[in-house]
């Protein structure tokens, strides 16, 4: 018997775990499993062809919110060119409400229902061997005219599945995102979540995991993205592995979801040793309004988050991504831009502002009534309205998530928003409320935007609400643009000392001199040498502002406007800049 695995993941750097799970849990004599993986841009018929060169008896498709409506399409015509074969589905998005799938969609043949592994091998043992399906736990199938639809089931041991990855097929994912798991289950049960209707949490043995992780490193994999709910949920299973996680030698980037909350001292001052960019972390804070908390049955300690996160981020090494829910019960528009200028306080590398999904089979879906939500009726199931925010303030902050993904979350004006933003005054949420409000009266929110193209946005911002301030601006958005892309953006419109190739550099002759001196250079640079004036600009550049932008950043008042040289380098990953002494440079 052939059996075809498949799924639509929302990227190509996406790859799908569950499938390769129940690829490695179900290998029988009997059939032979193939796993075929595509993305949701891929065309529709473009994957049936696909599919049908398999000639598969059994097809496995895995639904989940981002696919559901293409996966449902594809097992139609699948069943139109091939009505003997067996379709099966299985996933998040249906194992709750099974009922109504099995009804509306013919060529849906069975759907299983929670943790799939044990259900799908007994399932195919008996499609093999022409047995009845009553016995077989985590199945929702017609019989009889009506439909069956017996209880998830979940794996009690996981070791019990086999590590999903071979090396045969390594090359082909070095590209993509791997993910793994070391637990299932979470011991908290916030009400937005599918994982709170699933009861305690069971791992993987570390002796399992220290083997598993071996693997990835040996392999020089770039990101592992690990996908258990809460990874901190239990020490003596977390902390052994970022330890030793943290004494490999490997440049393979780690990305756990946990809560910050429940770090004791022993693990925040641990993290200050690991290497830089080793571990990446991602927080969901997603309100910090008690009454909101309470009503998603999830409790967050607010002063311990904030000391451990502003701890991790001052270390430098580890990577913070916070996330933040637009929809939450109790949560208008004041109360969410509280939440908002407190998370954005901490200075996260990323901060993600989500909207509420009122997923099948969630607490706040069956509540939905008590809080009055109006949310769309087929996946994604998205806020459009509550109680506490209308579709109109929704839709505007729909434009301020774009806006701040653009200008905060790429990076590329980190230097400059605390200044802008004090500028403004008000805060943070209010600064980029007025932004949306002007990118969409520009029509910016409707058309794509280049590096430079942002830039230029942000002077035309500037010039209409602090025109007297424009040129300080136009200083801090070259220090942005030096220290973000590896200088390669330079905005022309921006008042660079040398305009343009053909243009003469205003501070030419002290620039020259400052290079052809190897002795005061090496006072910032100890191990330079000269060797083409080519590879020095694309090593490094020195450029001079009319305000001291660095005393500015160490924590000055106020703007000092008066020249200063900043010497910047691209030898590392990660750009740096120091200050020339006055001596050094204008002398």
């Amino acid at each position: 018997m052939k059996v075809l695995l498949s799924t639509l993941n929302a990227k190509y750097i996406h790859s799908s775990l569950a499938l390769k799970d129940l690829a490695a849990y179900c290998q029988a004599p009997e059939w032979k499993i193939t796993v075929r993986e595509y993305t949701v841009n891929n065309g529709l018929l473009e994957i049936l062809s696909d599919v049908y060169v398999c000639q598969a008896d059994v097809i496995g498709l895995a639904c989940y919110i981002w696919n559901i409506e293409t996966v449902l399409q594809l097992a139609s015509l699948i069943k139109k060119i091939r009505p003997q074969t067996v379709v099966i589905l299985g996933g998040p998005e249906v194992s709750y409400q099974p009922e109504g799938i099995l009804a509306d969609q013919a060529a849906v043949d069975y759907i299983i229902l929670g943790e799939g592994e044990q259900t799908f091998k007994r399932l195919l043992a008996a499609l093999v061997d022409g047995q009845a399906m009553e016995s077989i736990a985590g199945l929702a199938y017609r019989s009889r005219g009506a439909i069956v639809v017996s209880q998830p089931q979940v794996v009690a041991k996981l070791d019990d599945i086999p590590f999903p990855y071979i090396k045969e097929e390594m090359p082909l994912l070095k590209d993509k995102i791997l993910y793994y798991e070391s637990s299932r289950g979470c011991p908290f049960s916030c009400q937005y979540c599918l994982s709170s209707a699933t009861a305690g949490v069971r791992f993987l043995s570390l002796e399992r995991v220290f083997s598993d992780l071996n693997f990835f490193v040996e392999h020089d994999v770039r990101q592992v993205k690990f996908v258990d709910r809460t990874f901190n949920a239990r020490k003596e299973h977390y902390f052994p592995i970022l330890k030793f996680l943290a004494g490999q030698t490997c440049r393979t980037n780690f990305h756990f979801e946990i809560a910050a909350d429940i770090w004791d001292q022993e693990v925040v001052e641990f993290l200050r040793q690991v290497p830089t960019g080793r571990f990446q972390f991602e927080i969901g804070i997603q309100s910090t309004n008690e009454q909101t908390l309470t009503a998603i049955k999830r409790h967050n300690n607010w002063p311990q988050i904030v000391e451990h996160v502003s701890k991790v981020r001052d270390y430098g090494n580890i990577h913070l991504h916070l996330d933040l829910i637009v929809g939450l019960p109790h949560e208008d528009l004041t109360v969410f831009a509280k939440s908002f200028d407190e998370v954005y306080d901490l200075q996260p590398d990323m901060l993600q502002i989500g909207f509420l999904k009122l997923l099948k089979g969630s607490g706040i879906r069956q509540n939905a009534a008590g809080h009055g939500y109006i949310y769309m009726d087929s996946a994604p199931y998205e806020v459009l309205a509550n109680n506490y925010l209308d579709y109109g303030q929704i839709r505007r902050l729909k434009i301020f998530e774009e806006v701040f993904e653009q200008v905060y979350n790429s990076g590329r004006f980190r230097y400059s928003l605390p200044w802008i933003i004090a500028l403004a005054g008000a805060g943070a949420f209010k600064f980029y409320y007025k932004l949306a409000g002007y990118w969409e009266q520009q029509g910016y929110h409707l058309v794509a935007h280049s590096s430079k193209t942002l830039y230029k946005h942000m002077v035309e911002y500037c010039t209409v609400f602090y025109p007297e301030s424009v040129e300080k601006y136009q200083e801090f958005l070259k220090f942005d643009a030096l220290m973000s892309e590896h200088g390669a953006v330079r905005p022309e419109f921006l008042p660079w000392n040398q305009m343009n190739q053909a243009a003469t550099d205003k501070w030419a002759e002290y620039k020259n001199a400052f290079w052809r001196d190897s002795a005061r250079v090496r006072r910032y640079l100890p191990d330079f040498a000269f060797t083409t004036w080519r590879d020095l600009k694309k090593t490094f550049h020195v450029e001079v502002f009319s305000v001291d932008i660095p005393l500015y950043l160490e924590g000055a008042d106020n703007l000092a406007k008066h020249e200063v040289a900043v010497l910047f380098s691209y030898k590392n990953a990660k750009p740096t800049y120091q200050v020339i002494n006055h001596d050094d440079f204008w002398n």
